[in-house]
């Protein structure tokens, strides 16, 4: 029995609220049970010097949790003067994960970065940052096809990640806190909304796993993506 009382492969209640926000071209407070994210967009007509003069668009994010996001206080990053390794570690993911999303010459030599604010941690923050990332980025580029500096939509795909791990020796879908801690095999999935694979980070945290075990995680994150892309398409109709 899983903590929550979920089925093996049941995801938390998924809740996404678009236009949170009053300035940022795209945003949106996705809920994936208690872990709540605030993910905003923002389009700059500049591209980084690595890219400039290409006519490339590039996609870039930033990662953070608040204080008390957690069970106890955390120190801000700020105050610390640099930005801890996780931090760094997340925020290149949700970047190159929403990338690989996006028709870079049809964006344009613009740059969109993607703030992902972590409000209430419970388990899977990287997960609804790039779920909630997502959201956010399409409702920017809706934007920019509106006023027509783009003319072809250059976001070929949803892209949507969740948690996967072996607790208690079942393979369970989207693990919350009590479950991810204790979990002996953790795995992060990112795809698009088309079932294709971004990026798999899976580890062994208290027991190894064979190739039939990461199958079944692999089809109970399929499940998961599927229902994360059905409720982006919703939100963002």
């Amino acid at each position: 029995m899983r903590p929550s009382g979920r089925d093996l492969s049941e995801m938390r209640a998924v809740s996404i609220e678009t236009g949170v926000t009053k300035h940022a071209e795209g945003s949106c407070l996705i809920r994936m049970g208690d872990t709540h994210v605030l993910c905003t967009a923002t389009i700059e007509d500049r591209v980084p010097p690595f890219i400039k003069g290409s006519g490339l668009g590039w996609v870039t994010a930033e990662y953070g949790m608040l204080p008390r996001a957690t069970n106890t206080r955390m120190r801000r990053e700020a105050a610390a003067g640099k930005q801890g390794g996780r931090t760094v570690e997340i925020q290149r993911l949700i970047g190159r994960a929403l990338r690989a999303g996006v028709d870079r010459v049809a964006l344009g030599e613009r740059q969109i970065t993607v703030d992902c604010d972590v409000i209430q941690a419970d388990g899977g923050t990287r997960c609804a940052s790039i779920t909630g990332g997502w959201v956010a980025l399409r409702l920017a580029v809706n934007k920019l096809m509106k006023t027509g500096d783009v003319i072809s939509d250059p976001l070929v795909d949803p892209v949507a990640a969740v948690s996967c791990g072996i607790y208690a020796g079942q393979p369970v879908l989207d693990l919350d806190y009590p479950e991810d801690s204790e979990a002996g095999v953790d795995g992060n999935f990112i795809m698009t909304g088309s079932g294709k694979l971004i990026e798999v980070q899976m580890s062994a945290e208290g027991s190894v796993f064979s190739r039939a075990q990461m199958d079944q995680l692999m089809d109970l994150a399929e499940k998961g993506v599927s229902e994360l892309a059905a409720a982006q398409k919703a939100a963002t109709a």
